[in-house]
């Protein structure tokens, strides 16, 4: 992409010394161009010298933004479209809505289906597979299946969606049924596909099951990607036999990937296999020696394990080598505007407010005899401080201004672009009881679903 880049601006370069530069058609193909280096900087440039602006270039800048995840920006320029009085087409309309499937923004979602319907806009595959993602990843599964269920036609990208959204939905059944019938109405599975029939019986618990599809992969002569292998390392290290899955990983035709190592740290971690999980390190940092994440998990181990002397050596090798955590941040939609908080950031403009829920949360929790995990916080200082560090983490802080700003019945819907701690799942199963609300955490693996007191994962994640 770098090479297709610097030659893409050398063209830039030509056609401005050729007199070109204003024509409407280069203008808007090198739009096209940058937004899909993701040279949103440069794409924006581009833009901003158009003077007639058409739905191509809308299209093409506000794709560009979606697809870099800053989504308010992209909801700006749909905004500053409709003041142009540029009417929006079915391009259009897939990439607003894949900004609100990045940002989970269901209302904004749901508004943008009425304007499709109102404005008589076509709703072609495309929009409607792209309208089951955005449903389906933005907590509504039911709302995304309805949608399928109606597509006079279905391609494979569409039974994918379908397949995938079930998948990170903790419904294997309903998922692997719906690969049954794609395979009945004789579609070709594609790579997203199978990923989906994987993660479902990862997600499910199901090994048996996932084995069987493996094989059957296999036979059908379907050459598995790294992801395919991820998902089954993924699938047997939650079956827990961690030897079965090393061994999985060991005679592997293709090098195993930082995102497969890092799997079995985690499985490592979870069952405080001290020993193979720093022989899982070794591999992981000899292939990602920079990467903050694999610290964590390091130093997670080694936590779960109470060995703060060498947890504190990971620690210390970060700061010498300036590696920093990519800290947790999570959002919540309100009122068509995704607010962002990250762990101990009390920059929002309604903190002092926020900090008044997190109290009353952190009062009535401790008042149904449930004591904080202060070993998930990766620090060796006192209980009174892991403590604090536990109720600042982003998802609560979101969850408390979902609190402050909305009122039952309305679901409270939080992304969080780390995986959900196992200290957040338990409390925010209490806060649900507690306050009576749904609360839907749609994380890096999966969603979680908690209603009175209980979590959709049935917490198996």
């Amino acid at each position: 992409m770098k090479t297709a880049l610097k030659e893409g601006q050398q063209i830039h370069r030509h056609v401005i010394a050729s007199g070109f530069g204003s024509n409407l058609f280069v203008q808007t193909s090198l739009l096209n161009f940058y937004m899909k280096c993701e040279e949103v900087a440069l794409g924006r440039k581009v833009f901003d010298e158009i003077t007639e602006k058409n739905v191509v270039a809308w299209s093409a800048i506000i794709g560009g933004y979606s697809r870099v995840g800053m989504v308010n920006e992209a909801f700006r320029l749909f905004r500053d479209m409709q003041r142009a009085k540029v009417e929006p087409d079915g391009m259009t309309m897939v990439s607003v809505i894949s900004a609100c499937t990045v940002s989970g923004a269901l209302d904004l979602g749901k508004w943008l289906h009425a304007y499709i319907d109102k404005k008589a806009i076509k709703n072609d595959l495309e929009v409607s597979t792209a309208l089951v993602n955005m449903y389906a990843k933005c907590g509504c599964i039911e709302k995304a299946k309805e949608i399928f269920e109606v597509m006079p036609v279905k391609d494979a990208k569409a039974w994918s969606s379908m397949i995938v959204g079930f998948a990170i939905h903790g419904h294997a059944e309903e998922a692997l049924e719906t690969f049954s019938r794609m395979e009945e109405d004789k579609i070709e599975p594609n790579n997203v596909t199978l990923i989906g029939v994987l993660l479902a019986c990862a997600h499910g618990g199901l090994a048996s099951e996932g084995r069987k599809y493996w094989s059957c992969m296999l036979e059908s002569g379907i050459e598995p990607s790294i992801e395919h292998y991820g998902c089954m390392v993924d699938l047997l290290c939650r079956a827990n036999p961690i030897e079965e899955a090393y061994g999985f990983v060991e005679s592997m035709p293709i090098d195993p990937n930082p995102a497969i190592w890092r799997t079995l740290l985690v499985s490592c971690k979870k069952n405080k296999m001290l020993g193979k999980g720093e022989i899982v390190a070794e591999r992981l940092l000899k292939l990602e020696p920079l990467n903050a994440e694999n610290y964590i998990l390091l130093s997670s181990l080694y936590a779960s394990s109470s060995d703060w002397v060498k947890m504190s050596h990971v620690r210390k090798q970060m700061r010498e080598r300036g590696i920093k955590a990519i800290p947790g941040c999570s959002s919540i939609e309100i009122n068509g505007f995704v607010h962002e908080f990250v762990m101990g950031d009390w920059s929002h403009p309604e903190a002092k407010e926020i900090k008044e829920i997190i109290r009353d949360i952190e009062v009535r929790v401790h008042g149904t005899g449930r004591e904080p995990w202060i070993a998930a916080v990766l620090r060796y200082v006192g209980d009174e401080e892991k403590r604090d560090a536990l109720y600042e983490h982003s998802e609560r802080l979101a969850i408390a201004y979902g609190l402050l700003k909305t009122k039952a019945p309305e679901v409270i819907r939080i992304v969080k672009n780390l995986r959900v701690c196992a200290d957040c799942h338990e409390v925010t199963k209490i806060i649900s009881r507690l306050y009576n609300r749904e609360i839907i955490v749609r994380d890096r693996i999966r969603f979680h679903k908690f209603v009175d007191g209980a979590c959709s994962c049935r917490d198996f994640w």
